[in-house]
């Protein structure tokens, strides 16, 4: 049964993530410069320091952009207050029993954005992701759907990365080593893509597309780190979305479209290297069955979009979700008829 948060709750969280994307157009230094790059709009802030002209990226062309940006004056003017109003949703979200990050993973996120990870393409996967879409789609998560893991998994493409001409304020090693993280041994010496904390056992990993027979690393030049590359990856991260993080007065992620997200996890539930009778792949078919039972009532037709998306590309596609269904009546009945 779908146990969801009050009108309340789900209305502070969309006003927390308003003001967040009110905040992209505050923070702009000086004049919004547009710039065509094959077919798409990107939008830059440009200024100068000293004698230098920088730009720094805003993000995709949208109407929406293009409106907070024509309030730049108002939104500047209004920043404190807006930081306190965000306070204080944060606040009550968590006393309606938001379930958000832990302090650890918060301050991380914090940290990350501070340096422009999510401004430059990084997405939030996995289960971290997963726990966010309690504000998205005003649903209540229990304990044990959002237990088992701290690791954060950021994941780019690489094309992005290196069209943005742009990179992140802060080397991305610094800040993970403030953490307390290092990195993780590699058989590629140079091409750190994964890094464990010291007092912890907790990851961050960074993650890509792979376009190639093999899942190789590759670099992303925007955040400064090399990622793993891997199949399927491409149809999670097309589209993401805003996310708002409930930790302080809140911080601004990307995350995939939960109905990708669902959609992604029958796939990745079969393809586990240990087996899809892991533990890991229960935890995926188990976070697929509950996005899918809220989508299939809320947003059925993002849901079957979504799923025509994956079977339309190639057999390897449709036996690895068939597969997954096979092993979950619950998937078999609300995907049964989708699949036919």
């Amino acid at each position: 049964m779908i146990t969801r948060h009050s009108p309340l709750a789900h209305s502070a969280y969309h006003d927390l993530l308003s003001s967040l994307r009110d905040e992209v157009a505050a923070g702009i230094r000086g004049t919004p410069t547009r710039i065509d790059r094959k077919g798409r709009v990107y939008w830059y802030d440009t200024y100068r320091v000293g004698s230098d002209v920088k730009k720094t990226y805003i993000g995709e062309d949208s109407e929406e952009l293009r409106l907070r940006m024509q309030r730049i004056e108002a939104l500047r003017d209004d920043r404190d207050n807006r930081r306190r109003n965000r306070a204080r949703r944060v606040r009550l979200l968590r006393a309606e029993g938001f379930l958000g990050v832990d302090a650890a993973t918060g301050s991380l996120l914090h940290a990350f954005a501070s340096a422009g990870v999510f401004r430059l393409g990084g997405t939030v996967v996995g289960t971290q992701a997963f726990r966010l879409y309690e504000g998205e789609l005003g649903v209540r998560f229990t304990l044990d759907q959002t237990a088992q893991t701290n690791d954060v998994d950021i994941a780019s493409f690489e094309r992005l990365s290196i069209a943005l001409d742009d990179s992140v304020s802060a080397p991305l090693e610094r800040v993970l080593k403030d953490f307390s993280f290092e990195p993780a041994p590699t058989l590629d010496p140079g091409k750190t893509w994964r890094w464990k904390q010291t007092r912890s056992e907790t990851l961050v990993e960074f993650l890509t597309p792979s376009f190639a027979e093999e899942e190789g690393l590759r670099p992303l030049p925007a955040l400064g780190v090399h990622a793993q590359s891997l199949h399927h990856l491409n149809y999670l991260l097309a589209e993401p979305m805003l996310a708002a993080v409930t930790y302080r007065d809140g911080v601004l992620v990307q995350i995939p479209r939960p109905e990708r997200f669902a959609i992604h996890k029958l796939i990745v539930a079969d393809r586990r290297r240990d087996g899809p009778d892991s533990l890991k792949s229960i935890k995926d078919r188990l976070q697929a069955e509950f996005l899918i039972d809220v989508l299939a009532t809320d947003r059925p037709d993002d849901l079957r979009e979504a799923l025509e998306d994956a079977l339309a590309r190639g057999k390897r596609w449709r036996d690895r979700i068939a597969a997954t269904l096979e092993r979950s009546p619950p998937l078999q009945a609300a995907l049964g008829d989708m699949m036919r």
